[in-house]
């Protein structure tokens, strides 16, 4: 990938190429899709770097001191050669972006793969390609706002932190010194607050922008219309708050703030200027003088920052990352407006040549954004997304050993949780023909429950040993979403029919790995938990519709609801998205309606939340629209779906009541069940009686193996959908 770096002994800027950094732990990979120049902070930086060794000293007499206690420590040539070595180094440039997470690292829940962040920190996010960024210095976007707004986050944050040091009220008046791209900002978010804002600047395009913006008036530092606009908005007593957003070696920001104050008055530093205070004009009006640490509480504190440790609300109101947030909420709701600050946005691939225009002089302005390639490349034409639907192979190996009919179909669970022992094995515990053989688990009481409680003969944590028992016709694995695919294809490889939970797999790679295990064993007996197309009453609204002719609209509405906190279905960096785990079920109840498979998937998603909208196409013209949203209420019916063709209406809600509208030629005719008198069944019981009744006689499987694995290949394609922003082709294997 490519990163802007600097080498601060020669002054040299280069767009270098360098390896991408991995996602660790704790936070995520983002593609950066906008970075911010901050025009103070990071050109001065710029101008340092061009300076003479003297010249560099001089800038920063607090490094000098370093190396002074360095020599008296270590000796002269030892730190001139740590200094050099430190010098001729390259170092990063930015701190201040907006992209897409791509990748999520464990622990993280509060985001998914394709969510527009925000990042923050001149360690993680840099002007690159791609950023690890840890959990407390990203932020998601609210849904609607533009990514090059994002992308002003941090430069928001730290201008909101510089208000709240402030402490404005209703009805005062401020002063903010230095109308740079912060300066602009915290006068937008004091005339925000209800304050009154007076802008002081040398250069009058600045000062306009200001005016523009909200500002009651705004002028030269040295000329008289500053004061006068002060006396007549105050009274005659002066502004209550004074904000120093500029920099440079001048002592005059100092010194004006004290002239313009009231009695005592507050004054809050956010820039880097000179602050040699004149003692007898704050003393004499008593100023209370503030600074603003950066972005807000937490910054510079690694355990907040790398580690993930929040301060509790209660105790801490505005951390960073809650100013982040905030300041992304207030561009959303167009309280604050950035737009009319970027000055120009410039291609990363210019990234150099921009930063010189800026050094020089030539190119003046306020903000200037880098947009980056997929960006830039946005409204040309882009290659097509496609999923590979892997080719089902069932040559090599051996069939499996015949067995006697009446002899009990002996079964195996791996894994005995929540759904296992709710959903599965109250259907199979004393049922006739059927023999709960062993259960494997990873803890030792987990097992021993499940083998009191269901009459499992063993009990056990070894599955080499279950594997390898030859008395054992079928395997469950209902574990958790990422041993999905390992376990199928190592009990499909030691030739056991498998029934697995749904996700089959959360990979192409892992799909292929079961399709690959079925090759080379020859055993394709197995079954995915699609159970929605067995329940008795889809069953039945299915023939009332009968057969169709002409291409069918299908809407399925899954009111997901929100997760308990702490639920592992959150640890999207290992058990995938949501979506991924569940997705499969309606995706496959809509292809089984509809009689095919999807040929393309089209995904969007709400920003910061699990809500998604995933349209299927089918060979024959119809579509099916899922909207999976978490966002609603409990009180409303989980389940709700509409299938319309020729003429008819198919309605079901939630496994509880389904009807059938038709018209023809004799007239109008309407199909209503009653409603169930037991709780919804939504087809457990029928389809674990048909994968015992294919284990048992060695029939076909329930579901043919194709279309579990074109359903599976579906749900893959929404998350690549997701990531790419347009639908995505589902393609056969040949």
């Amino acid at each position: 990938m490519k990163q802007v770096v600097q080498n601060y002994k020669s002054g040299e800027l280069a767009l270098l190429d360098v390896p991408v950094p991995g996602c660790k732990p704790g936070g995520v990979l983002v593609r950066t899709a906008y970075s911010l120049i901050s025009t103070g902070t990071e050109l001065m930086k710029v101008s340092e770097a061009g300076m003479s060794m003297v010249g560099k000293a001089r800038s920063r007499p607090d490094q000098v001191a370093k190396v002074m206690q360095s020599v008296a420590t270590n000796g002269v040539g030892p730190t001139y050669r740590k200094v050099m070595g430190k010098l001729d180094s390259y170092t990063p440039l930015g701190y201040s972006l907006c992209g897409i997470v791509e990748q999520v690292g464990a622990g993280i829940d509060d985001v998914k793969v394709g969510d527009l962040v925000a990042c923050a920190g001149n360690e993680h996010a840099l002007h690159a390609e791609l950023n690890w960024v840890p959990k407390n210095l990203y932020a998601p976007v609210p849904d609607g706002l533009a990514p090059q707004h994002a992308a002003f986050g941090t430069v928001g944050s730290i201008a909101m932190q510089g208000v709240r040091q402030g402490e404005p009220q209703l009805g005062e008046v401020a002063l903010v010194i230095g109308l740079g791209l912060i300066g602009q900002l915290v006068a937008q978010l004091l005339t925000a607050s209800g304050v009154r804002v007076v802008g002081v600047d040398p250069d009058p395009a600045r000062c306009e922008l200001a005016e523009g913006l909200g500002a009651a008036a705004c002028g030269d530092p040295a000329s008289a219309a500053v004061e006068a606009a002060v006396a007549e908005l105050t009274g005659g007593h002066g502004v209550d708050q004074v904000y120093l957003a500029a920099g440079g070696a001048s002592n005059q920001p100092v010194e004006l703030a004290a002239k313009l104050s009231r009695d005592r008055g507050r004054v809050v530093d956010i820039g880097k200027c000179r602050l040699d205070l004149p003692w007898n004009a704050y003393y004499e009006k008593e100023l209370d003088v503030r600074f603003s640490r950066s972005y807000g509480p937490g910054r510079y504190d690694p355990s907040y920052e790398m580690e993930g440790r929040d301060y509790p609300i209660g105790y801490v109101r505005w951390t960073e990352r809650r100013n982040l947030a905030c300041f992304l909420d207030l561009l959303a709701r167009d309280r604050v407006d950035v737009e009319p600050l970027v000055s120009h946005i410039a291609d990363f691939d210019d990234a150099v040549e921009t930063y010189r225009s800026l050094k020089d002089g030539e190119l003046k302005a306020v903000a200037v954004l880098f947009r980056y390639p997929e960006q830039a490349a946005e409204s040309g034409e882009s290659e097509p997304a496609t999923v590979t639907v892997p080719a089902v192979r069932r040559s090599g190996g051996a069939p499996l050993p015949a067995r006697s009919a009446k002899a009990p179909v002996r079964l195996a669970f791996v894994g005995a949780g929540n759904y296992a022992t709710s959903m599965l094995l109250p259907h199979l515990a004393g049922r006739d023909g059927v023999e709960l053989s062993t259960v494997v688990t990873t803890t030792s009481l987990s097992a021993a429950n499940a083998q009191r409680k269901f009459g499992f003969a063993q009990a056990t944590t070894d599955l080499d040993a279950v594997l390898g028992d030859k008395s054992i016709d079928a395997v469950f694995v209902v574990t958790r979403h990422s041993s999905h695919a390992e376990l199928t294809g190592r009990a499909l490889l030691a030739g056991k029919a498998v029934f697995v939970e749904k996700p089959l797999a959360l990979t192409e790679d892992d799909l292929s790995g079961v399709l690959a295990a079925v090759e080379e064993s020859g055993n394709d007996r197995l079954q995915v938990g699609f159970n929605r197309r067995f329940a008795p009453l889809l069953q039945e609204a299915g023939k009332r519709f009968g057969a169709r002719t002409g291409p069918a609209s299908l809407r399925y509405l899954v009111n997901a609801g929100r997760l308990q906190h702490g639920s592992w279905y959150l640890q999207q960096g290992t058990e995938g998205s949501r979506f991924a785990g569940e997705g499969g079920h309606f995706i496959d109840t809509a292809s089984w309606l509809l009689g095919a498979d999807p040929i393309s998937v089209y995904a969007v998603a709400a920003s910061g939340n699990d809500d998604l909208q995933v349209v299927l196409r089918y060979p024959d013209g119809s579509t099916a629209t899922i909207s999976y949203v978490t966002t609603g209420p409990s009180s409303f019916p989980k389940e709700t779906l509409d299938l319309v063709a020729d003429g008819k209406v198919l309605r079901l809600d939630d496994f509880v009541r389904a009807s059938v509208y038709s018209e023809g030629t004799a007239g109008r005719k309407r199909w209503v069940s009653s409603r169930l008198p037991k709780a919804r069944d939504k087809g457990q019981e029928a389809e674990l009686a048909a994968f015992i009744k294919a284990v048992r006689t060695g029939g076909p499987m329930p579901v043919p193996l194709e279309s579990l694995v074109a359903t599976t290949a579906a749900t893959l394609a929404v998350q690549a959908g997701l990531h790419g922003g347009a639908p995505v082709t589902l393609e056969s294997a040949r």
